[in-house]
């Protein structure tokens, strides 16, 4: 890797490839015969044009499929809160980078949830953009329909700066929307939900619940999508050595494996249903808001949480999403999250910092 440049310190997870480095997505396998990068991914240029310190490929969840960032073979990040606990996946390593201070910026993917579990998990922000905004060429692939680049920093204001330098030009609207949508998520830590609440009332938008009726078909059609595409794009790493792949990942090579042309087609067909009933939702509120994860991040020797309900319906629709903690009266904070439709990361990133200026009278 070239000597880094002289503007923002960068991390860049490791399935984007960078120029003389090799890309592992941080599996064995891919590792064994990965060769230097010949050029940089296409989502690289303006870092590159804005002379970005490029400090480093990120750890992450093996081939970006797992919301825990647990890896046998590359070792697990550390979370900033508690090292015996996930950091979150599959963009682990970007954000325990940040909350550590090794970088100012770090560039992550999300196909369901990538950007946000870990963020949530370490305190940080991230934000998932609109499918399709940023090119993905140069990037390894999950589930092409979904995935997804963004930025993550230590704060909004970190997050805008670094959507800045993936997209020259890119500015956070001048004010948030007058009305946010509150989407009550099934079985969320009680402790979550109330920060949650604490927060979007601290920040003195007004507040109406929401129902989402369609969301548990779309995180099952999502599911669907995400594991019939995530075969197709790595099922030959599962046939040439499964023994070189993690554990869990052969459980989702497996499960991925089983998933017919007829669901994958139905399941993609929803996501139009899915968008439509999103459009009624935003025609009322522009914004709509969640907590990120579910739960607070368990122990690594835990069962793995059920990351993707709280993320993977975005991914379906496309729609841009951001995530940002809100304190707690325990040890790890909360995170909530922020969607709109459509092209709205400038108005996501205008309630976000509204949002995050009102925590302040909280903690």
């Amino acid at each position: 890797m070239d000597a880094p440049g002289t503007g923002p310190r960068v991390a860049v997870k490791d399935l984007i490839d960078v120029e003389g480095t090799p890309t592992t997505a941080a599996c064995r396998a891919v590792a064994a015969t990965a060769e230097p990068a010949a050029r940089d991914a296409a989502c690289m240029a303006p870092l590159r044009a804005a002379d970005a310190a490029i400090v480093g490929k990120s750890n992450l969840h093996e081939l970006a499929c797992g919301g825990t960032g647990v890896n046998a073979f590359f070792g697990t990040p550390r979370n900033p809160f508690d090292p015996d606990c996930i950091p979150g996946g599959s963009s682990s390593g970007n954000a325990v980078a940040l909350a550590e201070g090794e970088a100012d910026v770090a560039i992550g993917s999300d196909t369901a949830g990538s950007i946000r579990n870990p963020s949530a998990c370490c305190g940080t922000v991230g934000l998932k953009t609109t499918w399709g905004r940023l090119p993905l060429d140069g990037v390894w692939p999950l589930a092409p329909s979904l995935d997804t680049l963004g930025p993550m920093a230590r704060d909004v204001t970190g997050t805008i700066a670094g959507m800045v330098l993936l997209e020259p030009g890119f500015t956070a609207a001048a004010a948030p929307p007058p009305v946010i949508g509150r989407v009550r998520i099934p079985d969320v830590d009680p402790a979550i939900d109330a920060a949650v609440d604490a927060a979007l009332a601290a920040s003195e938008l007004e507040v109406v619940d929401v129902a989402l009726p369609g969301w548990d078909a779309a995180g099952d059609a999502g599911w669907t999508v995400m594991f019939h595409e995530y075969w197709v794009v790595d099922h030959h790493l599962y046939e040439r050595d499964a023994d070189a792949l993690g554990t869990d990942i052969v459980e989702r090579m497996e499960q991925a494996r089983t998933v017919t042309a007829a669901a994958y087609e139905a399941a993609r067909a929803h996501r139009a249903t899915w968008r439509a009933e999103l459009a009624e939702a935003f025609a009322q509120v522009p914004v709509l808001a969640w907590p990120t994860i579910a739960m607070f991040p368990p122990r690594i020797d835990d069962p793995v949480p059920n990351t993707r309900r709280t993320n993977l319906p975005v991914n379906l629709a496309g729609h841009p999403s951001l995530a940002l903690p809100v304190p707690t009266s325990g040890r790890f904070p909360a995170s909530v999250q922020l969607m709109g439709p459509d092209d709205s990361e400038n108005l996501l990133c205008a309630t976000g910092l509204v949002v995050e200026a009102a925590t302040r009278s909280l903690t």
